[in-house]
């Protein structure tokens, strides 16, 4: 390399370096995040919406999910590596900041102080038991859905089937720009079971207790 031309190519990498380690340190503040979800509560906000792409689905429910997750969630619609045009426009107008201060917020939102929740999940009918097993759905999202191993994964349990179905079956697709989600641990998984199963595998993960829910904001009321 040109002489004059490695110090400058050594600034860049500390520069980079240094960017991608304040990124990964980013600490949320919840009060600050309150202030930052506009572009949030006219879908999240809001019990019972829907939204109709790429079908007609309930938008999951974010409050009292974790924050990490969330953090992960948003990064990865920025990267491409989760393909939805609204959700990648949102997430691209966030800074590392704004999306540590969002997900803070979220995870603290409608959160009972002293609750506690179920250490395992009540089992459903044999078909979807089988189907939960042959996914091995616990050995990330923990025994009760409600716990995952990693807070980069989600908690799963009681959120609407009829997302968890669109968002499993988004692991199944390729090579469309606009839905799709790329995670080769998901994706492996997906791809063993028909439609008609991850519906029936949805079904009984969505009427899990939960520690999800929609908090409504003061316009929606």
């Amino acid at each position: 390399m040109n002489k004059l031309l490695l110090p400058i190519f050594v600034a860049l990498v500390a520069q980079v370096t240094t960017f991608t380690a304040w990124a990964q340190e980013a600490k949320g503040d919840a009060q600050k995040g309150e202030g930052k979800i506009a572009l949030c509560i006219g879908c999240h906000g809001i019990v019972g919406y829907q939204a109709s792409f790429p079908e007609i689905h309930k938008v999951p429910m974010i409050s009292g999910q974790g924050a990490k997750y969330i953090a992960s969630a948003l990064n990865a619609y920025k990267k491409g590596e989760r393909k939805h045009p609204t959700m990648r426009g949102i997430a691209d107008s966030l800074s590392e900041q704004d999306i540590a201060d969002v997900a803070a917020y979220y995870e603290a939102s409608g959160v009972v102080a002293g609750a506690t929740a179920s250490s395992k999940a009540p089992e459903g009918s044999a078909k979807a038991m089988a189907l939960v097993a042959k996914g091995g759905c616990a050995s990330c999202h923990g025994d009760s859905f409600n716990k995952p191993i990693d807070p980069t994964y989600p908690k799963i349990a009681g959120q609407h089937s009829d997302y968890l179905f669109v968002a499993l079956k988004a692991y199944k697709t390729e090579g469309n720009p606009q839905i799709g989600r790329g995670n080769a641990i998901m994706g492996g998984m997906v791809k063993q079971f028909s439609n008609a199963e991850l519906k029936e595998l949805a079904q009984y993960i969505g009427s899990l207790p939960s520690e999800l829910k929609t908090v409504s904001q003061k316009k929606f009321k």
